[in-house]
């Protein structure tokens, strides 16, 4: 196995707005659960489908600045598409918010951003980066390729997400 660390940087990535329009059959809540290492879709309440992911290099704890390789803790929303980037397709992360940005700022540091939830790198294989065996992102919650598709067609922006220990 090739074991690498992947940056969630975007490359001049174009991100879309504004497409909220739920679609039939899409969900209201994304629940991440970063101790079971797992991306949970819901609506109404109800489970409708669950994914295996991998996080950030260092998951332990809520990210706190720009490089600690830790995937954040809070209530979020899912605030736009990526097309195009390093990896295939994303679904952009409002982290940080100012609760985040207070937080580095009393401390002295950059909270850093881009936080996302994205497939595999582009030209990669998920035994190449060790996805499923070990935490490989920077601070980004990935799935594989094709679940990643699946959760662009049924999240729409402006869903919320919950991403707990």
């Amino acid at each position: 196995m090739i074991r690498r660390s992947f940056l969630c940087t975007l490359l001049a990535a174009p991100v879309v707005f504004g497409a909220a329009t739920a679609a039939a059959g899409s969900v209201d809540l994304v629940v991440v659960d970063k101790s079971r290492r797992s991306l949970r879709l819901m609506r109404g309440g109800k489970t409708v489908r669950t994914y295996r992911i991998a996080l950030g290099f260092n998951p332990e704890g809520h990210k706190s600045r720009e490089g600690d390789g830790q995937t954040p803790e809070g209530f979020y929303r899912i605030d736009g598409y990526v097309a195009e980037s390093a990896f295939h397709r994303a679904l952009h992360i409002s982290y940080p918010n100012a609760w985040d940005r207070r937080r580095a700022s009393d401390s002295g540091y950059d909270p850093g951003g881009q936080i996302m939830i994205h497939g595999l790198p582009n030209g990669s294989s998920a035994e190449e980066v060790g996805h499923g065996q070990e935490d490989w992102t920077n601070g980004c919650i990935a799935v594989t390729n094709r679940e990643i598709r699946e959760l662009v067609a049924l999240v729409p922006v402006g869903t919320p997400i919950l991403i707990r220990k």
